[in-house]
């Protein structure tokens, strides 16, 4: 069977605890090299997968045995080698938040377009089944007709020196941790969702935004209520509140692969909870991505995604007060 040769472009934590493991896993990949711009790490990561060691990126992406790329670092880092990895020839899997703002986001996308490449943003949460069975327990009707989608993805403070820190690498809680509630409202919402407020706190000592909350609406004014940050008690979590009932989950965004998840479904009826099948949804973005160069399909949807989420990532930074 013919697999996807895949190099590493950089050994952030990310890439060592899960997405290279990944990679390891999905049958129609086949991971070949790991860089770093350090000779010493890309030999230890490169040791430990069982990969070849390459020091520099650039020297990466001159390989004639990869296909494509997979792109862990800093997002503030994300267009130059997103750029250079396609201008390579090489299918790009990036990171997310993909770039900070829109305009790069298209620049991005049309090149990839021109230049017959799949460029995807890797939201691996959205590849667990949890969420198609949320959606189908709405879509059953279980709280009636949607009215209202909230979500909260935020963690304690970081360390001084956290890359989330460094506004020249693209720092901030809104690129870091609120483009997952902005994502997870458009899968349950619909693609036509508009921002109708925002706030962001900045931090002056960083420069970066710690914190904030957007409120964004459907066509049909069904709103979505996000909150996001990094000095918070942990929380990583949506709820649906329908007009007969509410339902929610845990762990929305990061489950651990042998997560059981659980749905807990209020309504008058009382209150019930059902526990789901755990997922790899790592090895599952990683297998649709090579299937999908692999398989010869079409590669506008993933382009389209990125474009919408840039955009309400940008609004959301727009209209914050």
């Amino acid at each position: 069977m013919k697999r996807l040769r895949f190099g590493v472009l950089g050994t952030a934590s990310i890439a060592r605890r899960r997405m290279l493991p990944a990679l390891l896993a999905a049958p129609s990949i086949e991971p070949v090299a790991v860089a770093s711009r350090d000779a010493v790490t890309a030999v230890r990561t490169a040791e430990e997968f069982g990969l070849v060691p390459v020091t520099g990126y650039e020297r990466l992406l001159a390989r004639d045995d990869i296909d494509a790329v997979y792109i862990p670092l800093p997002t503030g880092l994300h267009a130059q080698w997103i750029g250079a990895a396609l201008t390579a020839g090489k299918h790009v899997l990036s990171e997310k938040a993909l770039v900070p703002d829109h305009a790069t986001a298209a620049s991005l996308v049309e090149q990839a377009r021109n230049a017959g490449l799949l460029l995807m943003e890797s939201f691996m949460f959205l590849h667990h089944s949890q969420h198609a069975a949320v959606g189908a327990m709405v879509a059953d009707g279980v709280i009636g007709e949607p009215r209202a989608f909230s979500s909260a993805f935020g963690m304690p403070p970081r360390p001084d020196r956290d890359v989330r820190y460094r506004s020249e690498l693209g720092g901030g809680a809104l690129l870091d941790v609120g483009v997952y509630p902005i994502r997870a409202a458009q899968l349950f919402l619909g693609p036509e969702l508009t921002v109708a407020g925002s706030v962001l706190r900045h931090d002056p000592r960083h420069g970066v935004d710690v914190a904030g909350s957007a409120l964004l609406s459907t066509p049909g004014g069904v709103t979505a209520e996000l909150s996001f940050g990094f000095e918070h008690a942990y929380r990583n979590t949506y709820s649906l509140w329908g007009s007969r009932g509410r339902l929610s989950l845990g762990r929305a965004f990061t489950p651990p692969d042998d997560l059981a998840p659980v749905v807990r479904i209020e309504s008058e009826d009382g209150v019930r909870e059902v526990v789901l099948p755990p997922d790899r949804p790592f090895v599952k973005i990683a297998e649709q991505f090579a299937r999908t160069v692999l398989d010869g399909a079409d590669f506008a949807p993933a382009g389209e995604a990125i474009l919408r989420q840039a955009a309400l990532v940008t609004a959301v930074r727009q209209y914050a007060i």
